[in-house]
């Protein structure tokens, strides 16, 4: 049964920000007449693929998913907040940050941002 996600302001304008800037380049793209992504156009797909296999599964292998310490759980104070990869081996690669609930079957997206 996959989880319903949810999303914090920070993680929704990161999510909407990165398909802002993939459209764009692919609507110049389009209007070039070039066929090969942009690296924006490749990162949202990336994102996308990151969020589907979250609410798929979020102990699924290739999320990579482990526990990190510097952001605060935004429902319990002793909750866990999880790091997942959208990139790996990339100089900046993106990570994507989430914890579970509010309620039971709720993932929350708290943030995508390049590794800190």
């Amino acid at each position: 049964m996959p989880f319903e996600l949810k999303w914090t302001p920070r993680g929704l304008g990161d999510y909407e920000g990165l398909r802002t800037r993939a459209e764009a380049a692919k609507a110049g793209r389009e209007k070039k007449g070039q066929t090969k992504s942009s690296k924006a156009e490749g990162l949202f797909k990336r994102v996308l693929k990151t969020v589907t296999l979250l609410s798929d599964n979020p102990r699924h292998p290739g999320l990579e998913c482990h526990e990190y310490d510097s952001l605060d759980h935004p429902f319990e104070k002793d909750g866990k907040v999880w790091e997942a990869y959208v990139q790996n081996n990339t100089p900046g690669a993106y990570r994507l940050f989430w914890c579970y609930g509010p309620g039971r079957d709720v993932i929350t997206i708290i943030a995508i941002t390049p590794h800190p």
